[in-house]
């Protein structure tokens, strides 16, 4: 057979190394973990296959008449956009419990909802307006005053704590039955102004330490009270910023040491409260006042980054929201009143990541932002995305804030490295998720990262993958 073949000498010229590409999945099953790379690239899958598949509306009754903030939805509606029909409607918090079972949400005009998610998630065959079903939800209360934050106890799944702006109330409530009056109520000191009388704080975030009894809530007037329970309604310790600023978020590190606060006049406040006379503070039940270790200055450390300085003037703005990336605890996710958004790395407290759309103003359908709200992002638990709302029009922004200079939102990234991610078949982007209402808070599923976004118009709308059904069309 060998006498039928005729040999080729090979050509030094013609040789070519044969390329192949390589098997992304290989070094997935050899070593059995995700290598950073390849799971940043499997971000941009993930951040695809986002769209909105239900809308929920608040339609709930008490008593047979509608509550109040369906009442203020219809009232709003009756008289149109020139009557600012969101003044007094608008879910302004969500939040999971630790699991992911329960959702629970708080409107402007005073309504506390539990839902059982999967119950919620389950009425979505198809992306249209849904009617909430009532016998859905396990708990739907109408307090009857505006209510602006809210949280799960991760200590006690039974129990969330709310907020208001317009009240020095934390009011806790235990879902495992249904009552209008909450089981506990904690309450700030009063603050005395210059004229003297005393006004109250009102109080804008909380947050628990997940080891002890302890409950932190910021307040109107710049500081953070702290409660234990065990002792006394009345805060034990109160950490004090450098003004008398409202502090819109706080948030404490995985290991309850460090508290940090965000600040209306542009600030970010960090109180440290390990050691010394921080540590002997918390073994005292009296009123004590305790001064940041350490505040930076957004604007500042904005101005750092010589690409962004040269093309945007930047002014001390107020910071909506910090949050504490899940999968990276060195990342303190911030989201700025017009829209910009960005990471700061608490270890050598600078700015590594940027996101600034363009102004609301160049939009076609422009209109005018309503600062009646805080916006309330999240980050995804599994990975470094975060969730905010855009400023330009009613959707959200999925940002990729992965702590490399991959991200296309890193302040060091450059035309370059796009360059090899696009030789490379990788084109990890933001991207935008146009929503039928403008949304104001979100939250994601702890587990499998659906989005809860809560609306200007008082609805709850999921974002996740499209459902797909199992049955031939047979």
């Amino acid at each position: 057979m060998e006498k039928y073949l005729v040999s080729q000498k090979p050509s030094i010229e013609n040789v070519r190394p044969l390329r192949r590409s390589h098997w992304k999945r290989s070094s997935v099953e050899l070593n059995g973990r995700f290598e950073p790379n390849y799971r940043h690239q499997m971000m941009d899958l993930l951040m695809r296959s986002y769209s909105e598949v239900g809308v929920f509306p608040h339609l709930y009754q008490v008593d047979g008449s509608p509550c109040q903030t369906h009442t203020n939805r219809l009232v709003s509606e009756a008289n149109g956009d020139g009557y600012l029909p969101w003044r007094k409607q608008g879910i302004t918090a969500v939040d999971f419990d630790s699991k992911g079972i329960y959702l629970v949400s708080v409107t402007k005009s005073g309504c506390l909802t539990v839902h059982d998610f999967e119950a919620l998630y389950c009425q979505i065959p198809e992306l249209t307006c849904l009617r909430e079903d009532e016998s859905k939800h396990l708990m739907h209360l109408s307090l009857n005053r505006q209510l602006d934050a809210v949280r799960w106890n991760p200590l006690n799944q039974d129990e969330v704590v709310c907020a208001s702006i317009k009240s020095n109330e934390l009011l806790i409530f235990d879902v495992g039955y249904i009552s209008s009056d909450p089981v506990e109520v904690l309450r700030t000191r009063l603050t005395t102004p210059v004229h003297g009388s005393s006004i109250p704080k009102g109080l804008t975030d909380v947050a628990f330490t997940s080891n002890d009894t302890r409950i932190l809530a910021s307040d109107t007037f710049g500081a953070i009270n702290v409660w234990d329970r065990r002792v006394n309604v009345l805060p034990c310790l109160e950490f004090e910023s450098a003004s008398c600023f409202t502090l819109n978020r706080i948030q404490l590190n995985a290991d309850n040491q460090i508290i940090y606060g965000a600040g209306k006049d542009g600030f970010v406040y960090v109180w440290d409260i390990r050691g010394g006379r921080a540590s002997a503070t918390f073994q005292s039940h009296k009123e004590i006042r305790h001064q940041p270790v350490t505040s930076v200055k957004l604007a500042t450390l904005l101005e750092k980054i010589g690409s962004l300085k040269a093309q945007a003037d930047i002014v001390p703005k107020e910071i909506h929201s910090i949050d504490i990336n899940p999968s990276c605890p060195y990342q303190l996710a911030f989201h700025i009143v017009d829209g910009w958004s960005g990471v700061l790395d608490i270890n050598n407290f600078q700015v590594t990541h940027i996101h600034c759309p363009p102004p609301f103003w160049l939009n076609d359908t422009y209109v005018h932002p309503d600062l009646s709200y805080t916006a309330k992002p999240a980050w995804l638990s599994t990975c470094s995305i975060y969730v905010a709302e855009s400023s330009s029009g009613s959707g959200i922004n999925l940002l990729d804030f992965y702590p490399s200079a991959n991200s296309p939102s890193h302040v060091d990234y450059e035309e370059d490295m796009q360059e090899i991610s696009r030789r490379n078949n990788q084109s990890n982007q933001n991207r935008f998720i146009s929503l039928s209402e403008g949304a104001i808070s979100c939250a994601a599923h702890p587990l499998y990262n659906a989005i809860v976004v809560g609306t200007k118009k008082t609805s709850l709308l999921v974002i996740s993958q499209r459902q797909e059904s199992c049955r031939s069309e047979d």
